[in-house]
């Protein structure tokens, strides 16, 4: 069972895969499936509220398939459970990232001084490079 907030997520809606782990090892690396491919289906889940559900499928994040489902790679450490542990972290800092609506945003006009600051530095850099055409300097 993993929990975030007041979400509970139970083992059923997790599918783990173990495969073989890239990197060093040694022999090791080429015997034991110590990578863990954690996914989990947000966009069935019924564990997860429908808001919180809508904003994580909204994010724009490479792990996320077209299906909706998110997969978790995770080989950092040597041993499976170390990586198990890894990826459903992961998946518990994914899901409390879309548990939290955004703010909205309030639209300000710009100040007349940062108006006048930003007309400041185009004049300038017009001068420069004003100077820098049109001159022979034979």
């Amino acid at each position: 069972m993993i929990e975030v907030g007041a979400i509970r997520i139970p083992e059923s809606e997790l599918v783990e895969r173990f495969v073989r782990s890239a990197g060093p090892g040694g022999q090791n690396v080429n015997k034991v499936a110590t990578a863990v491919e954690l996914r989990f289906d947000i966009a069935s889940s019924p564990s997860l509220p429908e808001p919180v559900r809508e904003r994580l499928l909204a994010r724009r994040d490479r792990r996320v398939t077209g299906d909706g489902v998110l997969v978790l790679a995770a080989q950092r450490f040597r041993t499976q459970d170390r990586n198990r542990q890894d990826a459903r972290e992961r998946l518990a800092h994914f899901i409390e990232a879309g548990l939290h609506a955004p703010k909205k945003r309030v639209a300000t006009k710009p100040t007349r001084g940062s108006r006048e600051r930003r007309l400041a530095g185009k004049r300038e850099r017009s001068t420069i490079k004003q100077g820098r055409a049109g001159r022979d300097w034979d």
